[in-house]
């Protein structure tokens, strides 16, 4: 059975928190690839960015439910889940877009596992980590090649 470190991409494309919003959108568009891993200057993991959060800056900003009564204002959503929303559309570096923590799998990661949290997760890209160190990627092309050597 296949693992993680017979399918994944070792040179792998990667930038940093400190990198620029239209910059990372650039090496998505020109590597054509869903997402990139967010590395520090160690070469640690330290989030992901992926299309569809840089779609996210696209989509407009809604306006909060209120409740109002005896001219008192209550909001009718959480405030740290709006503030989150406005920092996400109004990024302009990756560490403000990206996503923290991000789902990794180990070099030792059967197929299975890795074809279930793509599915189940809608996961495009998983990083593959030893300890903090990214030492590979994952796309779902990866996981369809190995089709291809069962015939």
């Amino acid at each position: 059975m296949s693992n993680a470190k017979d399918i994944m991409e070792t040179n792998i494309i990667t930038v940093t928190p400190d990198t620029e919003i239209s910059r990372a959108v650039k090496i998505l568009l020109d590597n054509h690839i869903n997402g990139v891993p967010v590395v520090n200057d160690k070469e640690e993991l330290v989030g992901i960015l992926c299309q569809s959060d840089l779609i996210f800056q696209q989509k407009e900003m809604p306006i909060p439910p209120i409740f109002t009564i005896l001219d008192s204002i209550i909001p009718l959503s959480s405030s740290k889940k709006m503030e989150a929303s406005f920092k996400k559309l109004s990024a302009t570096s990756v560490e403000q877009a990206m996503v923290k923590d991000p789902v990794t799998v180990t070099s030792e990661a059967p197929v299975s596992e890795i074809a279930s949290l793509m599915v189940e997760k809608h996961f495009h890209t998983l990083p593959v980590v030893d300890g903090k160190k990214l030492v590979g990627i994952i796309g779902k092309e990866d996981v369809l090649k190995t089709l291809i050597s069962k015939e």
